[in-house]
């Protein structure tokens, strides 16, 4: 278990560094990774749908798959369309009635429309941000422990120790 004492000693080191424990690291990475993805996808639908380029967008992708970005593209385009659908028919948004039967997604001849458009922009925008998005979440974690996480964990220790 040599292997095992090594990264053990790593995370210890990496708790000690930014003082922290790795058990709030851990849950403010976690956090502000699901924050660095709604925040985004929630501002680029509305932007998206501001300045009305959503379907532009995903009418101009690329139809050849002849390199990775097009393909990775057309991948998460694909993605962001069904969870257009979940999501729409979810809550009832997007052109989608609330509980409303898997059907096909509202389109146009041709093309998706409207909102669902907007959705699979943003939903795509926000997956091809990843890299940036762990990178933020890895840099803030520290910060965001020491003033969020450990004082909440403290504060509620307090009250499920105090004594009735």
């Amino acid at each position: 278990m040599p292997a095992l004492d090594r990264y053990r000693d790593a995370l210890a080191a990496v708790a000690i560094r930014t003082g922290a424990p790795l058990s709030s690291l851990v849950v403010s990475f976690g956090i502000l990774h699901e924050i660095t993805a709604i925040v985004p996808l929630v501002g680029l639908f509305y932007a998206s749908r501001a300045l009305g380029v959503g379907e532009r967008v995903v009418t101009s992708l690329p139809t050849e798959q002849d390199n990775w970005v097009a393909q990775k593209w057309t991948t998460w385009v694909d993605d962001g369309k069904q969870w257009a659908a979940r999501v729409g028919r979810r809550y009832g948004v997007f052109g989608f009635e609330k509980g409303g039967a898997d059907g096909q997604l509202p389109v146009l001849p041709d093309h998706i429309a409207g909102d669902v458009a907007n959705a699979v922009v943003a939903y795509a925008a926000t997956k091809a941000l990843l890299p940036v998005r762990v990178g933020a979440a890895m840099f803030l974690s520290p910060a965001f422990s020491r003033a969020v996480i450990d004082p909440a964990r403290r504060g509620f220790g307090r009250i499920l120790r105090k004594d009735p």
